[in-house]
């Protein structure tokens, strides 16, 4: 009896391992295929052959894209085709900037749009009045995106808004994501649906192969009404953005409404996202005016990035926009984790005589963020003189980078991998030198205490390797 147990548990181990071979050279396959960072590769395969079943489940649940856009992409006459060179309507090009934007074109696929109006709107204090007016205006559309999207007294007013427009005949359409928006429940959504107002969680599913869990969020902050008024930005819906919340809870952010041309790229953003969400195509009169008045003189472009057909394009633009940058380069950035190529960019515009400030909050929302970021920017400070100032409190979520104060980025993504890589997110490239100045004063304004060489020469070293230790957790951040 004995031999016959030991014989079926030596057979129940053979098959065990067998089964963690076939798992890690499937892993392995999929692996060499599918990933360009040679690190993650490396590190991947690793934990697959080292961690049996356990390496396989979590290369599984998150490290695989699932993602496939089922959208056809929007071709309308600001979207290029893929092999035309970009048409550079509105584009100055008197000054040394001109390669960006013709990178920015070929990188996008978008031309830059013309005759924008564009004003700047700080917090939820000036930004959700303005956007609830305009959902109260709209005569034949809204499209909503939020990545956050509580059940607060300013959710409650958003609602109700929605709800009114959708009662009125207007067609809305309200996209939250999966995750930010609530994995288990979703009140907003839950609330939207019972009154009739299509809405919809993107990436969210019960089903495991439909959802790739955590790892690939909507990031994007979009409000279009009728197809020619825009709202986009880092803000998202949620009472923590305003003043009057306590400084510990209280969030500061930036909004920008748009008239104009660009306001139709903003729409085509939403579309393309509603549809791989929903399968609906949202087209015609009502989502895209075939005239859409010119008033502004703003130049802008959206700039679209996530984890499928749009990989990396954020991060191209901001790389471009370094590599051209002559006088000076100006972030603002919650999350401020960028790899080491991006780390490497802003040191050689250091070496070359360009002044690059670097606005951080204090602290953030997240501790293993504050340790890992300190990691990061150790060599921007100690080696190539960058300046780094620490913003204080309330938390700063605004997401700003100026360039040669004639070019600025707003929009939705952090300075980090999970926005340049795997977050869907929303940019908007701007040239105009009225709005470009108000955010470079933005920035400025936020400017705290500089991180100084020596405040790391003098850091204890058990921080110092907690904090690289955190470094580590980079592509997940």
């Amino acid at each position: 009896m004995w031999f016959e147990t030991d014989a079926f548990g030596s057979w129940g181990i053979g098959a065990g391992a067998l089964a963690h071979i076939v798992l890690a050279l499937l892993v392995t396959v999929h692996v060499l295929r599918k990933k360009r960072d040679v690190g993650a590769a490396m590190a991947w395969m690793g934990l697959v052959w080292l961690s049996p079943f356990l390496g396989s489940g979590l290369y599984f649940a998150f490290g695989i894209n699932r993602v496939q856009r089922r959208a056809q992409r929007l071709r309308r006459r600001n979207r290029l085709p893929a092999d035309a060179p970009p048409r550079r309507r509105g584009t100055p090009q008197s000054n040394h900037l001109a390669a960006l934007d013709r990178a920015a074109g070929r990188i996008t696929g978008r031309e830059m749009t013309s005759g924008n109006t564009a004003h700047m709107l700080r917090s939820g204090d000036e930004a959700y009045a303005p956007m609830i007016a305009a959902i109260d205006a709209a005569r034949h559309s809204v499209a909503l995106a939020s990545y956050i999207f509580r059940v607060d007294e300013t959710g409650e007013a958003f609602i109700a808004a929605l709800i009114r427009a959708h009662e009125r005949g207007v067609a809305v359409r309200v996209l939250i994501d999966g995750i930010g928006g609530g994995y288990f429940l979703s009140p907003a959504w839950r609330r939207l649906r019972r009154a009739g107002v299509p809405a919809a969680r993107f990436l969210r599913s019960s089903m495991p192969l439909r959802m790739p869990v955590l790892n690939l969020r909507n990031h994007k902050k979009i409000l279009c009404i009728d197809g020619i008024v825009g709202f986009t930005g880092g803000l998202n819906i949620a009472e923590e953005n305003l003043r009057r919340v306590g400084m510990k809870r209280a969030v500061r952010d930036t909004h920008f409404r748009f008239e104009g041309p660009l306001v139709e790229q903003l729409n085509e953003a939403f579309a393309e996202d509603w549809f791989f969400t929903t399968a609906e195509d949202l087209d015609g009169e009502a989502w895209f005016p075939e005239t859409i008045p010119a008033k502004g003189d703003v130049s802008a472009r959206v700039v679209t990035s996530g984890p499928d057909d749009d990989f990396e394009k954020i991060e191209l633009v901001v790389l471009h926009a370094i590599s051209c940058a002559r006088k000076s380069i100006k972030i603002l950035s919650p999350y401020f984790l960028p790899h080491d190529g991006l780390i490497t960019a802003l040191q050689l515009a250091a070496m070359r005589g360009v002044e690059v400030d670097i606005v951080v909050p204090a602290t953030t929302d997240h501790p293993v963020v504050n340790w890992a970021r300190r990691a990061q920017i150790r060599p921007l400070v100690q080696y190539e003189g960058c300046q780094v100032f620490l913003s204080p409190p309330p938390f700063e979520h605004s997401k700003l980078m100026v360039v040669d104060e004639i070019w600025g980025l707003i929009g939705s993504a952090n300075w980090d991998a999970r926005s340049f890589r795997l977050n869907f997110e929303l940019n908007v490239e701007v040239h105009d030198g009225e709005l470009v100045r108000q955010i470079s004063e933005a920035i400025d304004r936020r400017r705290g205490p500089e991180l100084t060489a020596d405040q790391f020469e003098r850091y204890p070293f058990l921080k110092d390797l907690r904090d690289n230790a955190a470094r580590l957790m980079l592509p997940y951040l």
